[in-house]
């Protein structure tokens, strides 16, 4: 019955009933925060910045990071396993990068991209995740199905984020209107 919101400065801003358990706010960060994940518990969460850095707050563990490491393109998105014992992180160019028991389902490298990926969502059983990319196209892998985009529909010119439905029956696409 409630969610978190996080900025791209590291602030933390839960809603409902998701308690805060600290932020990245008013911290030095080499580039800044893209998005985040919560543990399976709900009691703590990751962020993840553009260079792959990981945070941890709550009942969340460090498991892993690309945080100086040189990738080809920047993190844009992360997603939890369902034990919250592990976590995938995504680059632009649909690269991905597991850490703990996230296991590896496929990728968009090397794959012509019409508009670049800007985020994931992970199937209730993590064994699979969505991509979403800038123009509504979807990538599903592992036991993602693939349940249509919103590619040439108005509203996702400017696709932000993927959010999978908790039984994995579906996925919202949120755009930037």
């Amino acid at each position: 019955n409630g969610y978190w919101l996080v900025a791209a400065d590291g602030c933390v801003f839960g809603f409902g009933d998701a308690r805060f358990h600290g932020s990245m706010g008013g911290q030095h960060l080499n580039l800044p925060i893209v998005d985040m994940a919560r543990t399976a518990t709900g009691a703590g969460y990751w962020l993840v910045a553009s260079d792959g850095g990981v945070f941890c707050f709550g009942d969340a563990h460090f498991l892993g990071s690309t945080g100086g490491e040189r990738l080809n393109r920047p993190i844009v998105g992360m997603a939890a396993t369902a034990t919250g014992r592990g976590y995938w992180l995504v680059s632009s160019d649909g690269g991905v990068f597991c850490f703990g028991d996230a296991r590896f389902a496929g990728s968009t490298v090397g794959v012509a991209l019409n508009r670049p990926i800007v985020g994931m969502a992970a199937t209730p059983s993590g064994a699979g995740y969505w991509f979403v990319a800038a123009d509504g196209g979807i990538s599903a892998f592992g036991d993602a199905h693939y349940m249509g985009g919103a590619t040439g529909r108005i509203d996702a010119a400017d696709a932000t984020d993927v959010a999978a439905r908790p039984d994995g029956l579906g996925y919202w696409i949120a755009t930037e209107s």
